[in-house]
């Protein structure tokens, strides 16, 4: 299984690269991010590679071949809030062109997108189910959103096989 990981370079990323390696399966993992890899950070199957999300070419040339893709990339919470512009073209456009590129492709990977619990806005429901109503607050929380539903659409035309996952808050220091 060839895996691309986007937002590979961050705390997430390289633990979830790290638990992968330990299948017998993977045969190769992309690690892509805006950042180059943590020095020091070169298993064996594991390739780092940096791009933008907002290169509709680069993710095209990412996406190529692969069988999994986990979407971890994005602009979080206060910089998508402080810079809107930012957060748009990363969180909104740059999962359209991930899903867009996996669509051409043809190839219906697996898609792992990682969403938030913003999506649901303060306060949050004492009980989450499937049936509980998003309602965003914030911009991240309302590009979050969209890209669930982006995943959704594309995944009821056949395009993916998608499967959102809600974090709660990550802390990394």
């Amino acid at each position: 299984m060839r895996i691309l990981v986007t937002g590979g370079g961050g705390f997430l990323g390289q633990k979830l690269a790290r638990a992968l390696l330990s299948l017998d399966s993977i045969e190769s993992i992309v690690l892509a991010d805006v950042s180059p890899l943590a020095p020091g950070f070169a298993p064996e199957r594991v390739q780092g590679v940096q791009f933008e999300l907002a290169d509709a070419a680069a993710v095209e040339s990412l996406v190529k071949g692969k069988d999994m893709i986990f979407h971890l990339a994005a602009v979080v919470s206060g910089q998508a809030e402080a810079n809107f512009d930012l957060g748009m073209r990363v969180n909104v456009d740059g999962t359209r062109n991930l899903l867009e590129a996996a669509r051409r492709e043809g190839r219906r990977p697996v898609v792992v997108f990682t969403s938030s619990l913003a999506v649901f806005g303060p306060p949050l429901p004492q009980v989450i189910t499937d049936e509980t109503a998003v309602h965003p607050r914030s911009s991240y929380g309302t590009q979050k959103a969209i890209g669930e539903l982006l995943v959704s659409d594309f995944s009821r035309k056949g395009y993916i096989d998608g499967r959102v996952v809600r974090l709660p808050t990550v802390c990394v220091r």
